[in-house]
């Protein structure tokens, strides 16, 4: 398989080659602190006492995967996922019928199929 022909950096001004033709290591971990600055802490995105006590609860009533049970698996679930994501929305955050209990490995990729990741850009960004 050929390889591809490494590209320049996508941020303004950079001239550093990269494999991916996105950003280089210096801008990508320049654009994750950015984010993370502006993302705000957790409590301050409603993960807060409350959700851990309501997190904890459906936890209790739901404790297996269902990703992991579709796939005739049984996992311990360990993470409450919005299925479709608030974004901020206090309403839908709290919508019990939005909550899927997922096992760390199935949040994760459905986190980087929804946020972009592994070097892919966010549905959002673009």
């Amino acid at each position: 398989m050929p390889i591809r022909p490494k590209r320049p950096c996508t941020y303004p001004g950079c001239r550093e080659l990269t494999a991916d033709g996105s950003r280089c290591p210096a801008h990508k971990k320049a654009q994750r602190q950015y984010e993370d600055r502006n993302r705000g802490t957790a409590a301050q995105r409603g993960y807060d006492g409350t959700w851990r006590k309501a997190r904890k609860g459906y936890l209790r009533k739901h404790p297996v995967c269902v990703q992991c049970l579709e796939e005739e698996q049984v996992n311990e679930a360990t993470i409450v996922d919005h299925i479709i994501p608030h974004k901020g929305d206090k309403a839908l955050f709290w919508d019990s019928s939005n909550w899927q209990p997922l096992c760390k490995r199935h949040h994760d990729i459905k986190t980087v199929k929804e946020d972009g990741g592994f070097g892919r850009p966010s549905p959002e960004r673009f």
